[in-house]
């Protein structure tokens, strides 16, 4: 990984694999066939031209060998900017690499972060959905991200608009954080209309993309990123999703890589529910809190301390009794405690799950809640 200056054999290693990443023409498939035969990419690019022609061919040893003059600047501009303060280069065989991508089918051989990447090594939990949300998508988005999180699962989206951006939301509520998978450059933001979420992301989460500095918001670039928010998370929600939506190429991806898939039911009327019920159908576990997920993963509860908590841990222990009074004995839904308290829903379920699961609070049928103590 390289942040800060580091010395030159270390910057040629990495030059290395930027030039083995981003030479044109050489798919992923590719890349790991030379990786197998010749270990890391220094060695493959000190190879003769037959010992790489007996791997790859003549045509992808020709390429890798001459090099285009536009791929020096495309190395040295990621090195540059892996220097400035917040930026890493991460590449398959450094520590920092995220572990849970290390068994997927594609792992790109190098990754662009910005923030705290000490979090991608954290158990992670995929929330994902329709750009064109419902306000309680984007609430219930929110609320179950923030659970989550409060459960020591760094929750992973794509930072589209919608529920993608509550899920993110969410996820920043505890110092569990969230971490953004993108489709552009990591020196370029898209939406643009996300930009103060995306700093505050870099600030107490991740941004990761896998595309070259400068890569603009193209369409094939989304479904694998899609791949990649697979692929972190031990498991991936669905909020809401019209038929064929990104959101259920993640869901699928994920099935197919050995994850568990969930799904949010919705009125039978609102075309947002179709995506999730054709899940339900297909196999998808139906949920209807963020403990149904807790308890399918088997999850044992994790303290925000063990996941680098600093004053989080102690605000949320402080407003358990606030949120306990107010709740009073009368069976609550989630709005109306919202205003009693002054909290946003998602704060709310960041405290209310520790409480269920100290048996204090209990989530009754149609959302309400109740105290037991």
């Amino acid at each position: 990984m390289m942040n800060e200056a580091q010395p030159a054999n270390q910057g040629d290693a990495l030059a290395d694999w930027l030039r083995l990443t981003h030479a044109p023409g050489v798919g992923n498939g590719v890349r790991r066939a030379l990786l197998k035969a010749f270990g890391l990419p220094e060695a493959i690019f000190a190879a003769s031209h037959a010992s790489l022609t007996a791997v790859v061919g003549s045509a992808v040893a020709e390429r890798l060998q001459r090099p285009e003059p536009a791929m020096s600047k495309t190395i040295e501009a990621a090195l540059v900017w892996a220097k400035q303060p917040g930026n890493h280069l991460i590449t398959l065989a450094d520590a920092e690499y995220p572990p849970s991508l290390l068994t997927a089918d594609d792992p790109p051989l190098i990754l662009y972060a910005r923030g705290r990447v000490e979090l991608l090594a954290q158990p992670m939990f995929a929330i994902v959905g329709s750009r064109n949300a419902t306000a309680q998508g984007e609430r219930d988005a929110e609320a179950f991200a923030a659970a989550l999180s409060q459960a020591g699962l760094t929750v992973v989206s794509g930072l589209a608009l919608g529920i993608d951006a509550a899920a993110h939301r969410g996820g920043l509520s505890t110092s569990a954080g969230t971490v953004a998978i993108i489709g552009t450059g990591a020196d370029r933001l898209y939406p643009a209309r996300n930009e103060a979420l995306a700093r505050e992301i870099v600030a107490n989460g991740v941004i990761l993309s896998e595309f070259a500095l400068g890569t603009p918001a193209l369409a094939a670039n989304f479904p694998r990123r899609n791949r990649l928010i697979a692929g972190l998370g031990l498991g991936c929600l669905v909020v809401e999703a019209a038929p064929k939506s990104g959101s259920l190429i993640t869901a699928r991806l994920a099935a197919e890589a050995g994850r568990d898939v969930f799904a949010i039911p919705g009125s039978i009327h609102s075309p947002l529910a179709r995506g999730c019920h054709q899940l339900i159908r297909q196999g998808a576990k139906l949920v209807e809190s963020a403990q149904d997920i807790l308890e399918e993963l088997r999850w044992s509860h994790t303290s925000i301390e063990k996941v680098g908590a600093g004053d989080t841990a102690i605000k949320t222990s402080a407003n358990e009794e606030q949120v306990l009074t107010v709740l009073g004995r009368t069976p609550c839904d989630l709005d109306t405690l919202a205003t009693r308290s002054d909290l946003t829903p998602g704060t709310l379920l960041a405290i209310l799950l520790p409480l269920e699961l100290a048996g204090r609070v209990a989530q009754l049928p149609g959302g309400l809640y109740q105290r037991l103590d």
